[in-house]
């Protein structure tokens, strides 16, 4: 039974080498366009450079005494931890870094590493995310949804001072212009002291503040518009759309898959998707007494996965990171010409001023509590 059970999530080593067919058509990879037949070297260290989280196994049981694999049920939160994580490397090395096998790597790149760890202790590891997700109504080792995920994310990003995310997660297919930059532009809700306290650690870093962002008001944006693209599968309507938004410089992919089954999408090639498929089960792995950590199982070093869009399930969710506000304000205008254009059926909607008829909107903040975030649901 427990063989059955995952049956469907083992990881077929043929499937990862199938090769990239012989095309003129671009391919394109979060915000950039590779060309195969010019390339393909390029494409491929490209899409390796993207964190990849899988499945984990032997790590320390989720709240004591709950699972210690996420074999068969964590996907989706892998997924949630791959989008955020490519929103953190570009929000501390730039979306052109790039990532070598044995080649040493900045701290930075290290210390993103160590937020996705399996510990309890780790700000988004997966004892953290599941945790979370109790407030959300999803039980330990109960599968999650793209809303789901992008919920918990945005909770929380609350308790990580270091990388200062503002999450913003749209409400029924509509994003507010007004409500984003009233989020992005809020001071900092902790007292002054720890204000104070969080800025002399940053120093201590010795981050460059061209690649922290530490110098101007605006708080980073980590934007996640969950849809639905139809009933039961994606209406083709919305295709062309979909696709845009992996072509656009703030482009952090989609969540989405089929039922059960949670895929990270990085890009496209025609009409075929591409992504990263976190159902392999690897060990745990540690950071070493230095922080580094063994970084060779975080990156997927095969020709990535495809699927015809037409087999997408209609339940998305779109990811967007804007580092300071002319980012977003970049973004709104690519939304307004590329996406909006079309008048008939439209993807999501960007409006200037919050709607009359929603609730006041108010920037979330860290409770003020003494708990790790886990504990706050």
């Amino acid at each position: 039974s427990v063989l059955s059970r995952y049956e469907n999530q083992i990881t077929i080593l043929s499937d990862y080498l199938e090769e990239f067919p012989e095309t003129d058509e671009p391919v394109w990879i979060l915000g950039r366009q590779h060309h195969l037949n010019t390339d393909k070297s390029k494409l491929l260290l490209d899409i390796s450079a993207r964190l990849w989280f899988t499945y984990r196994r032997k790590f320390s049981p989720i709240g004591g005494t709950g699972p210690s694999s996420d074999a068969g049920w964590g996907c989706m939160l892998r997924c949630g931890q791959m989008m955020l994580a490519q929103a953190l490397i570009c929000r501390h090395l730039g979306r052109d870094w790039q990532w070598e096998k044995h080649k040493k790597q900045p701290e930075e790149y290290h210390r993103i590493l160590r937020c996705f760890l399996d510990r309890k202790d780790c700000c988004y590891s997966i004892h953290q995310m599941a945790q979370m997700g109790v407030g959300e109504g999803k039980s330990i080792g109960e599968w999650f949804g793209p809303n789901t995920v992008a919920q918990v994310l945005k909770k929380l990003a609350l308790f990580d001072e270091w990388n200062s995310l503002a999450v913003y997660v749209s409400m029924d297919n509509t994003v507010v212009i007004e409500d984003i930059k009233k989020m992005c532009w809020s001071p900092p809700q902790s007292s002054s002291a720890a204000h104070s306290s969080a800025h002399l650690h940053r120093s201590a870093l010795g981050r460059n503040k061209n690649t922290a962002g530490f110098c101007t008001g605006w708080k980073p944006l980590l934007l996640i518009i969950p849809l639905r693209l139809g009933i039961n599968h994606i209406n083709p309507v919305y295709i062309d759309a979909f696709k845009e938004c992996f072509k656009m410089p703030q482009s952090l992919g989609a969540l989405g898959g089929k039922p059960n089954n949670a895929y990270y999408f990085i890009g496209f090639l025609g009409n075929e998707l591409i992504y990263l498929d976190p159902h392999t089960t690897q060990s745990f792995v540690d950071s070493e007494e230095n922080g580094t950590v063994d970084d060779q199982s975080f990156h997927c070093q095969q020709a990535p996965r495809r699927m015809k869009i037409m087999n997408l399930d209609p339940s998305v969710a779109l990811g967007f990171f804007c580092k300071e506000e002319c980012d977003f304000d970049n973004w709104c205008s690519l939304v307004q010409k590329e996406i909006l254009k079309q008048q008939s059926l439209r993807m999501f909607e960007l409006v200037q001023k919050h709607p009359p008829h929603w609730p006041p909107f108010i920037p979330p903040t860290k409770p003020e509590v003494t708990t790790t975030g886990a504990g706050v649901v």
